[in-house]
């Protein structure tokens, strides 16, 4: 009896310990809940909706346990007593880190950790330079202080070992050993039920942070690595024959014409990217923004042409990059830079373009080891890279490296003094947390995301001064100027991370190579980022074959869709309608899709993201 009370107050210690971890949550997203308008008993419902998942992950957490309790119940084992305690300290740490990281993490990605953010580990000071000073202090004294509370708390009420008694009957012992483990596995795998417990049991709200915080962090973790590490041996996202996926896939991308519109008035003219760090879609007063944001690339729209339908397949910095440069849709559940050995079977839009005489560069003004980056643009074969290191040290600084306006001083210093043709791309970063962009803050009308919204004001002022000192300069009228956002980010509107309102970025053609038939434009065709690799070799009449995935934005008979990642899942949308959904386990996000067409409109959705992941595991 004495080794079921033992375990009972551990269990008890454990649920109890989950249930802190989700009011310190809630206490840390205080302002978030009231904007969304979140009542109390709502949030209260997160504890209750989290009950089984948290019994599930205890129980994982006790099989130790019940077998030191085991051992003890033979004799006396004081060695299993302190084993027992180490072992507890290890998981409080390794959860509460856990705990705290997702409190940092969900203000910019709005998820839950994930294995993919764990890769980021592998490069800890960039961590710590895209968190603010504070915070970083907060967060080590909240790891520091939980250890010791909960470790003082679990030793002096919930622990108590059984003292050995020789005259125990040995028929208790024998129940205990029959009994608990078969309710430690009823419990971790959520009942009686046919289907084993998934993160799905614990959502239940239509406000996406009550869903988040009401799933066990340790299980979601663990679990989550486990399907990273599947990958690599199987194709996780299944649905159908591969010849029926492909088939799909091929029809999907059907195009009854190849032809195109061209944009340019020239041959051969410089082509310049810009890639806003972050840059939603609800920055832009066009898009439906709020006005003063952006106030210069309002302004540069009048001369420019605008995409309104444009959208990011990924929502990292690494997965634009290999959008733009292989023409390759965002990956769900990992990256592409992070398997270096896969990149001699992408196609890369550099090598082509070198092949017709461009001479190509990248400007950033951190460190490019960040994500793997800079391995994949070595690859791709940039004649010059220019990352923190080739600054002087008289620039702006930050945190994260060079602020943006020390990179476009940097750009307007150097781009004249390239060969022509020439490619080049450039990645900004003030827009990236910590935000700690030099000068003022005048967004004071917006209260949430507050401090990212004054840096996209901040980087799109100098912006605006980078275009104006560019029209000064002789190779301005052969260039044409891509701008658009490397991904989105939360912003004020309070947008689900997995949904295309959230996607929704801005992409602007710009300068003297555009023809004037298409100053002051907007085009609403149906686009992805991943598009541009094709319709940038079009436009400058190259095959882009090897583009498979990329489709031409300015051929009238491209067919127009959307599709994004969202971790374990997918968005797919056509211009009449869009779901979004999780296929590891089954779940309807968001859809506008009529019942009567939701089978074939899913089905080309998971045939483009089964083929889309076969050929990424044989690449």
């Amino acid at each position: 009896m004495k080794q079921f009370l033992s375990l009972f107050r551990q269990l008890i210690f454990w649920m109890l310990f989950f249930a802190v971890q989700r009011a310190i949550f809630f206490s840390y997203y205080y302002q978030q809940l009231k904007v969304e308008e979140i009542r109390f008993g709502e949030v209260l419902s997160t504890f209750y909706f989290a009950l089984k998942l948290d019994l599930s992950t205890t129980s994982y957490i006790l099989i130790l346990p019940f077998l030191l309790l085991v051992i003890q119940s033979f004799g006396k084992v004081n060695w299993a007593n302190i084993l027992n305690k180490i072992y507890t300290v290890f998981v409080l740490l390794v959860y509460i880190i856990i705990s705290v990281a997702e409190l940092g993490l969900y203000k910019e990605w709005k998820t839950k950790l994930t294995y993919k953010a764990l890769v980021y580990l592998q490069h800890p000071g960039e961590i710590v330079k895209s968190v603010p000073n504070w915070d970083l202090v907060f967060f080590f004294m909240l790891i520091l202080l939980q250890i010791v509370i909960f470790f003082l708390t679990y030793q002096k009420y919930f622990y108590r070992p059984p003292n050995y008694n020789l005259k125990e009957k040995i028929t208790g012992k024998i129940l205990f050993m029959i009994l608990v483990p078969g309710l430690l596995v009823l419990s971790l795998r959520g009942g009686f039920g046919q289907i084993p417990i998934t993160v799905s049991r614990s959502y239940f709200s239509k406000h996406d942070i009550l869903n988040q915080v009401a799933v066990n962090s340790g299980y979601n973790i663990a679990f989550n690595i486990i399907d990273y590490y599947q990958i690599e041996e199987k194709n996780i996202f299944h649905f159908m024959p591969e010849y029926e996926a492909l088939g799909i896939v091929r029809k999907i991308h059907e195009t009854e014409k190849d032809t195109t519109i061209r944009i340019l008035n020239r041959e051969r003219p410089n082509i310049v990217i810009i890639l806003l760090e972050s840059w939603s879609g609800d920055l832009i007063e066009s898009l439906g923004g709020s006005p003063g944001i952006t106030p210069q690339f309002h302004e540069l729209e009048k001369e420019g042409l605008l995409f309104t339908e444009f959208y990011s397949t990924g929502n990292r910095s690494q997965q634009a990059l290999a959008s733009l440069l292989s023409g390759l849709p965002a990956l769900p559940l990992t990256t592409l830079t992070d398997h270096p050995g896969k990149y001699e079977a992408l196609p890369s839009l550099i090598k082509t373009l070198k092949d017709e005489g461009y001479y190509s560069s990248f400007f950033f003004g951190g460190d490019l080891t960040y994500g793997n980056i800079k391995s994949y643009l070595i690859y791709n074969q940039f004649d010059r890279l220019v990352e923190e290191t080739d600054f002087d040290n008289s620039a702006v600084k930050g945190k994260l490296g060079v602020h943006d306006e020390g990179l476009f001083e940097k750009m307007l210093e150097e781009i004249g003094d390239q060969p022509e043709p020439f490619f080049t791309a450039a990645l900004t970063l003030s827009s990236h947390s910590p935000y700690d962009q030099p000068g003022e803050r005048p967004i004071d009308w917006i209260d949430l995301e507050n401090k990212y919204v004054n840096s996209a004001w901040y980087t799109d002022k100098y912006l605006g001064d980078f275009f104006r000192s560019v029209k000064e300069k002789p190779w301005y009228d052969n260039t044409l100027f891509i701008v658009l956002s490397d991904h989105s980010h939360p912003s004020y509107n309070n947008y689900q991370w997995w949904s295309f309102r959230f996607r929704h970025i801005p992409l602007l053609f710009f300068g003297g190579a555009l023809d004037k038939q298409y100053v002051n434009v907007k085009s609403n065709h149906l686009s992805s980022n991943m598009d541009l690799t094709s319709t940038i070799l079009k436009q400058l009449n190259l095959d882009d074959e090897q583009f498979f995935w990329s489709k031409n934005m300015f051929n009238p008979y491209s067919p127009q869709f959307a599709y994004l990642e969202i971790n374990d899942g997918f968005g797919w949308k056509r211009p009449e309608m869009f779901l979004e959904y999780t296929v590891v386990v089954p779940m309807v996000l968001h859809t506008d899709v009529p019942r009567r067409k939701m089978d074939s409109f899913r089905k080309e959705g998971e045939a483009y993201i089964q083929v889309l992941f076969r050929e990424f595991l044989e690449y």
